[in-house]
């Protein structure tokens, strides 16, 4: 008996069923069957169902004599799956790599549940990858519940695909889909109230497919009058069950959501039949109106996803396309107002800030942004706690995007939210702008006014100009407008010869480069405290890798696996740990949610990558894995052992650009494969005598103007005019290294 059974029907999905089926046969968890269901499909899915039977013999084949839908389709496939758990994927969706692996172990940890939820991510025929919207709910749940201890867990899709089933329960509740449209209805709600152990895991598990054409959702026709008898069926499943009668008032306002949020839809209703379904519902809406709402479960309403509420059912068809109207009416207006209120700012802003010869500037302003404002971070937030200590007559005062960041900012610290009057008023009168990031654009930049830029790191990967050549690397990106913003700077801080060369190509302004060193990494050079291991209860004798993958600008959103995470723990083995910190840019979309969130909970690697101080998770490790990721320049002040791994080298400096050979000029071993990365922590070579040379040279290059005191540099020399010895200067590389900016 397997422990999974995937049941995937099939209708014309040709196309998409070879994808489909790759996603569940390939998972690293192969105690799997797949019962793969041919709804009598004019296309070839027959024939690729067969092929594939043949090949691997955990796929069985049923080809249906007549076409029956999808979800009959399904109960056609229930007989045969012979697992201890049942899931069901649509042919033109497919699993994430590792799914199975995850859902299999959540089930074990949970003690095998009636129903286990898990994530999804909808993934646009354009490219575009979205995460489940309400995926906290997920995340805010441990052990087993049921649906009357956790209410919300009906506030998520109700779809029969994002669930695993114990057999044993559907088939002792004799659960079944029904005939047409919205078969999950009937399906779902009635197995989410009926399960005495209910749990969750916090992974996308799916991809959800949004087709252009075919999905069968998006067709304009008449059966999505079906919604209305799968809800009869949702009802009288209730009726049946007097037990379940606390949750009619929730299931009245959903079915009232489920209704108005079809009629809203423009692709849904053939035009001459908006009026007739509107009146259904309404009628649907009187008859299973609950009378007594009074310790109702989940009965808390919320505003229809039509933009109306719930009350414009006890109208007319009439009454609802006037609000309808004047929704749309409102909506367009305020998106117009909207439009004017920001021209009006921007003017205002720019005659504010361009303001010339009225006052001098205030010579003890200083401004700080990092991060696009999100607080104390970075080389900004360095130099800010210098200038504290050495020039307290100072005024520093922080730029932050919204209220939720300023909340998290430590007592005492000055700041003021973006483009509020106050900061208007400020930038119109300080003296210094220190940023890591350019400030926006409608700031104009006064006479007399000093600006520096920190950046972020030293550059591997082409930026600013540079990126003109490189069409899917500066997707999104103004170049030409992000070079009037460089040309505000007055300074740029470099922590190396070779960062000097960068900015000068890259951003051709009219900036001076300034060998002060990176202010944040002064904490690196002198070995400041940390109390991440504390914080992650991490074993004080435990030997910390921290893996830090860098964004790829070959694949649309970024993120790519290229390593096993819970695999690569393993083969670290006992006393150590597995740090994982994404690149910023990844931090908020999908990529943490397609495995590392819940191997974080279940403390297989600690996830750092909403840390907002790169710099204690650097303290807290003794290596270093990453690929292309500019921490490593930082790293090596730490002058711990780096490991490189450059499986996809080609691909990522064709489509991004690169400024050296990473893989020629290593600061420590180099791996190109899962194999060789595991074999240098397995045998020692991580940390050999080879790895030590290679990172003394690259330090001596790399971290040549870093010697502790960058940030007190930065506040001596540029924001007190003082004068100050320069760093001492460190060995350069060794002779015949080839930096690829000298040909190109």
């Amino acid at each position: 008996m397997p422990r999974l059974s995937v049941i995937v029907p099939c209708f014309k999905v040709q196309g998409f069923l070879r994808e489909c089926l790759d996603s569940v046969l390939e998972q690293s968890f192969h105690d799997v069957e797949v019962i793969a269901v041919d709804d009598r499909s004019p296309d070839g899915c027959g024939a690729i169902l067969d092929e594939y039977a043949d090949r691997d013999p955990r796929v069985k084949v049923l080809h249906l004599p007549e076409n029956v839908g999808l979800g009959r389709a399904r109960n056609a496939g229930l007989p045969h799956a012979t697992g201890e758990f049942l899931l069901f994927l649509d042919s033109d969706d497919a699993l994430t790599p590792g799914a199975l692996r995850a859902v299999a172990d959540r089930l074990a940890e949970t003690g095998d549940p009636d129903v286990l939820v898990f994530d999804y991510a909808r993934t646009y025929w354009w490219g575009g990858t979205r995460r489940n919207a309400l995926a906290e709910v997920l995340a805010s749940t441990d052990g087993v519940f049921t649906a009357a201890e956790r209410p919300e867990i009906l506030d998520l899709l109700m779809v029969v695909w994002n669930k695993a089933y114990r057999r044993d329960f559907v088939e002792e509740n004799g659960f079944a889909f029904p005939p047409g449209y919205y078969e999950d209805t009937p399906w779902t709600f009635p197995v989410m109230l009926s399960a005495a152990r209910i749990a969750t895991l916090d992974r996308i598990c799916v991809n959800y497919r949004q087709r252009r054409q075919g999905n069968i959702l998006s067709t304009t026709s008449r059966k999505h009058f079906d919604v209305h008898e799968q809800y009869k069926r949702v009802f009288a499943f209730l009726d049946a069950r007097p037990e379940l009668a606390g949750w009619r008032p929730c299931l009245h306002r959903k079915m009232g959501e489920h209704c108005l949020d079809i009629l809203a839809k423009p692709d849904r209703l053939p035009p001459a039949a908006r009026g007739e379904f509107f009146r259904r519902t309404t009628e649907l809406h009187r008859a299973f109106r609950p009378e007594q709402t009074a310790g109702a479960i989940g009965a808390v309403g919320t505003v229809g996803a039509a933009g109306a509420g719930l009350g414009v059912l006890d109208g007319s068809y009439a009454s609802y396309l006037l609000r309808e109207q004047a929704g749309r009416a409102g909506r367009a207006g305020g998106r117009q107002a909207l439009r004017v209120r920001r021209a009006a700012g921007t003017r205002a802003r720019r005659a504010l800030t361009g303001l010339r010869g009225l006052r001098q500037p205030d010579e003890n302003l200083v401004l700080y942004s990092a991060a696009s404002h999100q607080g104390l971070r970075g080389d900004p937030a360095a130099v800010y706690r210098a200038a504290r200590e050495i020039a307290p007559h100072l005024r520093g005062v922080w730029v932050v995007r919204d209220a939720e960041v300023a909340a998290g900012l430590p007592d005492g610290v000055a700041h003021v939210l973006l483009d509020s009057p106050e900061y208007l008023r400020l930038t119109a009168r300080a003296k210094f702008f220190v940023n890591d990031v350019n400030w926006p654009g409608a700031l104009v930049k006064r006479p007399g006014s000093v600006h520096v830029h920190t950046h972020r790191g030293t550059p591997l990967k082409y930026l600013g100009a540079d990126l003109l050549g490189k069409p899917g690397a500066r997707l999104g990106f103004d170049v030409p407008q992000m070079l009037r913003r460089a040309d505000r700077w007055d300074h740029s801080l470099v922590a190396n010869r070779h960062s000097e060369l960068v900015w000068e190509r890259a951003y051709p302004c009219h900036f001076a480069s300034a060998r002060t060193g990176s202010p944040r990494n002064d904490v690196l050079v002198t070995g400041g405290p940390t109390d991440f291991r504390a914080r992650h209860g991490i074993p004080a004798g435990h030997t910390v890798v921290l893996y830090a993958p860098t964004r790829r600008d070959y694949v649309r959103g970024g993120h790519v696996d290229r390593i096993d995470l819970a695999r690569f723990a393993a083969d670290l083995g006992e006393g150590h740990t597995l740090v994982v910190r994404l690149h910023p840019a990844l931090a908020t979309g999908p990529a943490r949610g397609m495995g590392l969130a819940e191997l974080h909970r279940r403390g297989i690697v600690v996830d750092a990558t909403c840390e907002p101080h790169a710099e204690e998770v650097m303290l807290a490790s003794d290596a270093l894995v990453t690929d292309y990721s500019s921490l490593m320049f930082d790293y090596a002040n730490l002058d711990r052992p780096i490991v490189v791994h450059a499986d996809d080298w080609a691909a990522y400096t064709a489509s991004r650009g690169a400024y050296l050979d990473i893989t020629a000029e290593a600061p420590g071993h180099v791996s190109r494969s899962y194999r060789e990365l595991a074999w240098l922590f397995a045998s020692g070579g991580w940390r050999d005598e080879e790895s030590a040379r290679l990172r003394a040279d690259f330090r001596s290059r790399f971290c040549e103007f870093d010697d502790g005191r960058a940030a007190e540099r930065v506040v001596r020399t540029l924001l007190l005019g003082e004068p100050m010895p320069e760093p001492p200067a460190r060995v350069p590389g060794p002779a015949g290294v080839r930096d690829l900016l000298a040909s190109t």
